[in-house]
């Protein structure tokens, strides 16, 4: 069987993917995107039931539609968000073909281009973006045995609480899934140990403005490079229960136990790093700066926005701050299950091209990799704070589209010249 020719070729139809074929449509650059399942399909199978995105429809969308539900200031559903990049899919005309993967990619040998198979034959293709997202293969820390007899689950298979057996819960990792996690499953009326690493803790909303905004006018979505040290520390903020301030110390109120980092597991028993102090206030100094930098903002552009003076107060300390656990016996307390909420790698095994570091890592420039004729796209701070999120990644696929539109003109040069009479050009 012959190979099918293609220009450009985007694996992956979730936001990455479909951002990129707008751009490549308006370019009039022919392409196609090959995805293994359904359009944003880990929106719908890889979220918590009640999950809702974490900035609000006005904001967490493509400049080129709106949704249709709900109201701009809520937070849309996980099926909310699948349906809206289907429905975007549609109205540009995306190229999009379903129920293929992707099982290699190769460079070819003397010739320009690509050799790709996959489930539904090969394609040469004379570009390749890798549009798969940052969120490919959970990671679950190799801490407890699988012989302990614990069930243990990554937040991407969680569900809801019904699913996990009955007794306590130790939900590993405080960013946005384990804050949610925890808090849901304490309302279920079990008893909930987070463990909470570092993390940034702005606020939901400050003198009428969401943080999205805030994050906006201050600069901080264009923040080109995470500062040192802090490469993997997690957002913690909330969509669910139509939004509000993730504060630690609340949740301890509920009734959830904090615990430090999760450190080692030794003969039923869990051990944690003595630095939930230290976590804590660090997400309580980044909250407080936010808000100081928002007044100073309103202060200098004299804008009228309501103030909030209770929102810099701090809650007293709760006995997992005065009194913090340093190890936990699993049984004696009634745990039964984990629910790791310890993120994603990624996973480019498909893309057998010299485009990664010795660590496995993608190189390149905003998107475009150390391998011509590859880019990548939806990667953690590919070119600013924001290009994880649906809106950044809508500006991230219009400069690789440039790039390969760029690239597409070098070639179109070359071929005229060869046919050009000797000397011509």
């Amino acid at each position: 069987m012959s190979s099918q020719e293609v220009e450009v070729l985007v694996v992956g139809a979730g936001q990455a993917g479909i951002a990129m074929s707008e751009h490549l449509s308006e370019r009039g650059i022919a392409h196609v995107v090959l995805e293994r399942d359904r359009i944003a399909e880990r929106w719908r199978s890889m979220r918590w039931d009640s999950l809702v995105a974490n900035g609000p429809v006005w904001h967490d969308r493509f400049p080129g539609l709106e949704f249709t539900e709900p109201e701009p200031g809520a937070f849309a559903s996980k099926e909310q968000v699948a349906d809206y990049f289907v429905a975007y899919a549609e109205k540009i005309g995306a190229p999009v073909r379903c129920g293929i993967e992707v099982n290699s990619v190769r460079r070819n040998i003397g010739a320009p281009g690509f050799e790709v198979k996959t489930s539904d034959g090969d394609f040469n293709a004379r570009y390749v973006v890798a549009a798969t997202g940052p969120f490919q293969k959970p990671v679950i820390p190799a801490v407890v045995p699988d012989a302990a007899g614990l069930v243990q689950i990554h937040s991407s298979c969680y569900r809801n609480p019904g699913q996990l057996p009955e007794g306590a819960v130790l939900v590993v990792g405080a960013g946005s899934s384990g804050v949610q996690i925890a808090a849901e499953i304490q309302r279920s009326g079990r008893q909930v140990y987070l463990s909470v690493g570092p993390h940034d803790r702005p606020p939901r909303s400050y003198r009428g403005r969401d943080f999205c905004w805030w994050l906006g006018v201050l600069g901080m979505w264009d923040a080109a490079t995470p500062p040192l040290g802090a490469e993997h520390v997690t957002i913690a903020v909330s969509g669910a229960d139509g939004g509000h301030t993730v504060d630690f110390r609340a949740l301890a109120a509920d009734g959830i136990r904090l615990v430090g980092r999760t450190e080692a597991f030794d003969n039923g028993t869990m051990r944690f790093a003595p630095d939930l102090r230290e976590n804590i206030a660090n997400g309580d100094a980044h909250y407080l700066q936010l808000l100081d930098e928002a007044d100073a903002y309103i202060e200098h552009n004299g804008l009228d926005l309501p103030e909030e003076p209770e929102a810099s107060t701090v809650r007293p300390d709760p006995e997992s701050l005065t009194n913090p656990l340093r190890e936990l016996d699993l049984a004696g307390a009634g745990v039964t299950s984990i629910v790791w909420a310890t993120g994603f790698v990624q996973d480019y095994s498909w893309l057998q091209v010299d485009a990664f570091d010795e660590t496995g890592r993608p190189q390149h420039q905003r998107g475009v990799s150390s391998e011509p004729g590859v880019y990548f796209l939806g990667l953690p701070w590919q070119s600013r704070r924001g290009s994880s999120f649906i809106w950044g990644v809508w500006h991230d696929a219009k400069y690789v589209a440039d790039q390969i539109s760029i690239q597409r003109s070098y070639l179109a040069h070359n071929e005229q010249a060869a046919l050009a009479p000797s000397g011509a050009v």
